[in-house]
C-alpha cells in the first residue's frame, strides 16, 4: 500500500502512518491497510468492543432499547472525531481508532459500576477506566498467538493513554506507567492532535446525546432545555422555521444543530491556534505545552452550564440514583465474594487468583473480570451467587 500517496493531502502537523514508531512486537506491514487502519480494525474485532453494546452509558441497558449504550456512544464520538479530523487535515483512521477505543475500560453499569469497583479496590490501587482501557489493549485481549493484547502502534497507545492530557504526575495508572518504562510513551507531553480531537469529540457527544436521552426519559422538558445556552437559540430558530412540527422532532433537530455548533467552534478555534503556532510536525503538537485542539473560552462556559444542568436534572435524578446504588452494591458484593471464594470465578480466572501470592495482583485479576462484565451478565451472576431475584 502506498502510504505516501495517501498522506499527500494531510497537514504537516498530522500523524503520518508512514512515520509510525511501529509496534512493540514487530509485524510485517499489510499490503492493503495502513498501520492505523489495522489498529482500528483490531479494536472493532475485539471482545471488549462488542461487549460495550450491553454496557451502560447513563441509563442501565435493561431500561429500554432507545437509550445510548457505551457502544453507541463510542460510535457517535468516532463519527464526530473523524469529521473534525478531516477538516483539519489529520489522519482520520488514527483519530477514529482512538475514539472507538477510549471507553473500552468502562465497567458494567457505567460510572456507578466504576465507583463501586474503585471502592472495592481502595486498598489495592483503586480502579480507573482509562487505566483499564490500556490494560485491555496491552494485556487482557488474547486473540493473537504471538502476544497478549492487540499489539497496537505506538501512536495509538500514546493517544489512548494521553488523550485527556499529560500523565507524568498521575501515579494512579500503574499499567500505563509500567508500559511506558518498557516503551516510552512520553507521558510528560501532550498527545498528537488526533487524540486531542477524540477527547473533545467525547465532550460533544455526551453533552448532546445525554440531553436527548434525558428529555426522552422525561427528566426535563423541552422548555427547560430551551433555557440553556446553545439549545435555547437553536430551539427558538427551529420553532420559527417549522411552526407545526411535532415536539419530539424538535429535540432531534436541536441536537443535530448543537453538535454542528460545537464542531464548528472546535474547528475555528483550533485553526486560529494552528495559524499562530505554524506547527510543522506532529512532534510540534506534542511539545506545544498546551492542548492545541480546544473550544473557545465562550464555548467552554456554555458547555459548563449545559453539563451542570444535566448533572442536576439527570445524573443525580432520584431514579438514576436508585439504580446506581444497586449497581454499586452488586459490583462490591461480587468483588468480596470472588475475593473470599475464588472458585466462584471461571476456572482459568480462579487458578490465576489462587496461584498469586500478592494480594494486589489477586485483587487486580478480580477487578479485570468484573470490569469485563456486561450489565446483564453482572445481574445474572449476582442472582446466581446470592440466590437473589434483584432487578435493576
Amino acid at each position: 500500500m502506498n502510504m505516501i500517496n495517501q498522506e499527500s493531502g494531510l497537514a504537516p502537523y498530522a500523524t503520518k502512518a508512514s512515520q509510525s514508531r511501529g509496534r512493540l512486537v514487530p509485524e510485517l506491514p499489510s499490503a492493503s491497510r495502513t498501520p492505523f487502519q489495522r489498529d482500528k480494525d483490531r479494536i472493532i474485532h475485539s471482545h471488549a468492543f462488542r461487549k460495550m453494546r450491553n454496557k451502560t452509558q447513563v441509563f442501565i441497558e435493561s431500561e429500554g432499547d432507545y437509550y445510548r449504550t457505551r457502544l453507541t456512544h463510542s460510535l457517535e464520538v468516532a463519527q464526530i472525531a473523524r469529521s473534525i479530523s478531516r477538516v483539519l487535515g489529520l489522519d482520520e483512521d488514527l483519530t477514529e481508532a482512538i475514539a472507538l477505543a477510549h471507553d473500552l475500560g468502562h465497567t458494567c453499569f457505567g460510572h456507578a459500576g466504576e465507583d463501586g469497583l474503585d471502592r472495592a479496590m481502595k486498598g489495592f490501587g483503586g480502579f480507573n477506566h482509562n487505566e483499564q482501557t490500556f490494560r485491555i489493549l496491552t494485556t487482557l485481549e488474547n486473540r493473537y498467538a504471538r502476544f497478549d493484547g492487540l499489539n497496537l502502534t505506538w501512536e495509538m497507545l500514546e493517544g489512548v493513554a494521553k488523550h485527556n492530557g499529560p500523565l507524568l504526575h498521575d501515579m494512579n495508572l500503574p499499567t500505563i506507567h509500567a508500559f511506558s518504562k518498557k516503551w516510552d510513551l512520553e507521558l510528560e507531553s501532550h498527545a498528537a492532535a488526533e487524540a486531542q480531537i477524540a477527547a473533545l469529540s467525547d465532550d460533544i457527544a455526551y453533552n448532546t446525546h445525554d440531553a436527548d436521552d434525558g428529555h426522552y426519559a422525561k427528566f426535563f422538558t423541552l422548555e427547560e432545555l430551551g433555557e440553556l445556552p446553545l439549545f435555547g437559540p437553536s430551539l427558538k430558530e427551529i420553532k420559527e422555521r417549522y411552526t407545526s412540527v411535532e415536539r419530539q422532532r424538535l429535540i432531534y433537530e436541536a441536537v443535530r444543530d448543537v453538535i454542528g455548533v460545537l464542531v464548528n467552534d472546535v474547528i475555528n478555534t483550533t485553526q486560529k491556534i494552528l495559524a499562530e503556532m505554524q506547527p510543522q510536525s506532529a512532534e510540534d503538537i506534542r511539545h506545544a505545552g498546551r492542548s492545541v485542539v480546544t473550544f473557545s473560552d465562550a464555548m467552554i462556559k456554555n458547555i459548563d452550564i449545559i453539563h451542570q444542568f444535566l448533572h442536576t436534572h439527570m445524573y443525580r435524578h432520584e431514579n438514576v440514583n436508585e439504580v446506581c446504588d444497586k449497581a454499586r452494591m452488586i459490583v462490591n458484593k461480587l468483588f468480596v465474594c470472588y475475593w473470599e471464594v475464588p472458585d466462584r470465578l471461571p476456572m482459568s480466572w480462579a487458578n490465576a487468583v489462587k496461584e498469586s501470592a500478592d494480594d494486589d495482583v489477586k485483587a487486580r485479576i478480580i477487578a479485570d473480570y468484573i470490569a469485563g462484565m456486561t450489565d446483564r451478565f453482572a445481574v445474572r451472576e449476582y442472582r446466581r451467587i446470592f440466590n437473589s431475584d434483584i432487578h435493576i
